[in-house]
């Protein structure tokens, strides 16, 4: 009896193996069936990249995920393949798709580490891996998933059933591949961190080199990445990258992949970032970039695109250094407050933007492009380039006294100065100068409201302007690009601009760009006289008014202050012959500042980005008048061409309101 029980237990069981069997191969023969060229799949992405360059044509910023090209082992440096297959299968080369003793020794490892059997360690071969990544054929079904990162997480997750499956799916890539075509789809289509898909991708990304140029330390980073992409990616964390890095290269001399002498030699010297991959610069720039360009070769581009940009390394790391400057050493210690910060030339070229005290993180709010925010004093130029443009003077007069005017709707509106005090004729300069508000409403009246408006519109000012008196003193919201694309348009004489950011925009691997930019100058919008006595007018803010906190030793300089309501908002915005710059100053929730005018701490701001930025550029002249050449005759009778203003100019009125806004 014990015999025949034998017998019939040792056919049961044959039975069930060549059951067993049957399906495994039945199953290993459809994958193989459906297994398509190894050119095919090596490209998994739904979505495209954006590589943007700064205006030398270097690389500073990435966004979606990088792809770099198909590489082979053939292609790649052989170091490369030596560190994977070391780190990741040593009997790669050696087995048919599956390893029961790594398997076995994973579930183990796993069980005494308290976890399942299939938690953790999975024991998986590079062809099981691979298996993985093409998530055993199963394609990407945006109805199924949500995200592609959703069907890339449920296609790594280790269950028994999944087990069972990958391994028909491996025998057929076996028997379809090569073991240098597996490699292949391996090196193009696993994750490395940072945005970088594949091995061709993730070298450029961290290196600024192609795959096939890899050193052994540098391969070993790379092959690192493969158990923990993100927490081991070097752009998160050098030495942890590093620390991983050797242990691999261990590996590499332990499997006769590198002698004791070149293992040696690589451990000496670790691999670095390329300078691009280390300065992690630029982020709310390309940020702005990517929200603003088209939305189907940016955001939702399912090709991989580079763009040439007017962005300029030098000036974003000049007004980072002058921001971290002043609130190391100005700002009291734990304030929340915030800072934005955009550099541009005079067409409009976007050169450098800071959008908060956090430089190095993308994705974060923008507050030099997203922020609306009151504009306070620094509107008032485009209330005077009304006038000017309508044919007042710079030394034209206007009143200084109290003013009320009834608002249908919200009653008497009667603005006062800084001071609280009253200065009677000044001359338009002086006005400015000082920034003093009932000038700048009497102007506004009298000019008209409407066309105020106008002017700042066409100015690039997109937002809804107020539409009462307090129009004049700021009370309208904005953004600090479009205040600052706004003064571009004083410097350059007088035409509009549309701050830009993108020079050129090329599919990767092709030669001619599909969009070329070389100039944001627009429509006129006041004459170039009156753009050359407004940027006097301005210059004498920050040679003698409330700006002189922003004077540069070497060059002169035109520009405004702004305060809002309370202080909860604070702006210098100013330019030289050579660059625009505004700063604003603020919480984010609209709690005043303590002791802060825009006179103050964002002209400091903006006078350490300037020197920095213009310290090799020769001094130029601003593109202003000469007040001694334009004064009036002394015989000309000012009263009978303007008989509401006084013929006297009260300069000594202003002693008390220098340096206040």
């Amino acid at each position: 009896m014990l015999g025949w029980a034998l017998r019939l237990l040792w056919r049961l069981g044959l039975g069930a193996a060549a059951a067993v069997a049957l399906i495994i191969g039945a199953a290993t023969l459809f994958h193989y069936s459906q297994l398509p060229p190894v050119e095919t799949v090596v490209d998994n992405r739904t979505r495209g990249s954006v590589t943007m360059l700064d205006r030398n044509g270097a690389v500073f910023a990435w966004r979606g995920e990088q792809f770099g090209g198909m590489i082979t082992p053939d292609t790649a440096s052989v170091h490369l393949t030596h560190a994977v297959v070391a780190t990741e299968d040593r009997r790669f080369f050696r087995h048919f798709g599956i390893s029961p003793r790594g398997i076995a020794s994973a579930i183990r490892i796993n069980i005494q580490e308290g976890r399942g059997p299939f938690r953790g360690h999975g024991g998986s071969t590079i062809t099981q891996q691979v298996a993985k990544l093409m998530c055993l054929g199963t394609p990407y079904d945006p109805e199924l998933w949500e995200t592609e990162a959703a069907y890339e997480q449920d296609c790594r997750r280790t269950t028994l059933w999944r087990k069972i499956r990958e391994v028909p799916f491996s025998f057929a890539m076996e028997l379809r591949y090569t073991k240098d075509e597996i490699l292949t789809i391996y090196f193009n289509r696993a994750y490395l961190g940072a945005g970088a898909r594949g091995f061709q991708g993730a070298s450029q990304r961290y290196f600024g080199i192609p795959a096939a140029q890899l050193n052994p330390q540098q391969a070993a980073m790379l092959a690192g990445l493969l158990v923990a992409p993100s927490y081991y990616a070097p752009t998160s964390n050098l030495e942890r990258a590093q620390a991983r890095a050797a242990t691999v290269l261990r590996l590499m001399e332990d499997q006769g992949y590198l002698s004791p002498e070149a293992a040696a030699q690589a451990q000496a010297n670790p691999a670095t970032l390329s300078r691009a991959a280390e300065q992690n610069t630029g982020q709310s720039f390309a940020d702005w970039i990517m929200a603003t360009g088209p939305t189907f070769l940016t955001r939702d581009t399912t090709e991989d695109v580079v763009i040439a940009t007017t962005f300029d390394a030098q000036m974003q790391a000049a007004a980072e250094e002058a921001l971290e400057d002043v609130f190391a050493s100005q700002v009291r210690e734990g304030s929340e407050a915030q800072a934005a910060i955009v550099v541009m030339s005079a067409d409009g070229a976007v050169r450098a933007m800071v959008g908060g005290r956090n430089t190095r993180q993308a994705g974060l709010f923008n507050r030099a492009t997203q922020a609306m925010r009151q504009t306070g004093s620094a509107f008032k130029p485009f209330v005077y380039a009304t006038a000017l443009d309508l044919g007042w003077r710079f030394d034209d007069m206007i009143l200084d006294a109290a003013i009320t005017i009834d608002v249908p709707g919200s009653g008497p509106y009667s603005p006062t100065n800084y001071t609280n005090e009253f200065y009677g004729e000044v001359t338009l300069t002086d006005a400015l100068r000082a920034s003093l508000n009932t000038p700048a409403v009497r102007l506004s009246e009298e000019v008209g409201r409407d066309l105020v408006r106008t002017v700042a519109s066409e100015f690039g000012i997109e937002s809804d302007l107020a539409l009462g008196p307090a129009l004049a003193l700021g009370a309208s919201e904005s953004t600090l690009i479009e205040m600052t694309g706004a003064y571009a348009g004083i410097l350059n004489g007088g035409s509009a601009v549309v701050p830009y950011g993108v020079q050129a925009l090329t599919l990767q691997g092709e030669a001619t760009p599909l969009f070329e930019q070389t100039s944001g100058i627009q429509e006129r919008v006041i004459s170039e006289f009156a753009a050359r006595q407004l940027t006097y007018m301005m210059s004498e803010v920050i040679a003698d008014g409330t700006g002189r906190r922003a004077q540069l030793p070497d060059r002169a300089a035109a520009g405004k202050t702004g305060t809002t309501q309370a202080a909860r908002d604070a702006w210098f915005i100013g330019f030289t012959a050579d660059y625009v710059a505004g700063v604003w100053m603020g919480y984010d929730d609209n709690t005043p500042l303590s002791g802060v005018t825009g006179g103050g701490l964002p002209a400091e701001i903006w006078r350490q980005t300037m020197e920095r930025i213009h310290a090799d550029l020769p001094p130029r002249p601003l593109p202003m008048i000469d007040p001694v050449l334009e004064a009036r005759p002394l015989a000309q009778d000012v009263q009978d061409e303007r008989p509401d203003l006084a013929q006297q100019i009260l300069m000594e009125v202003l002693g008390g309101l220098l340096g206040r806004n």
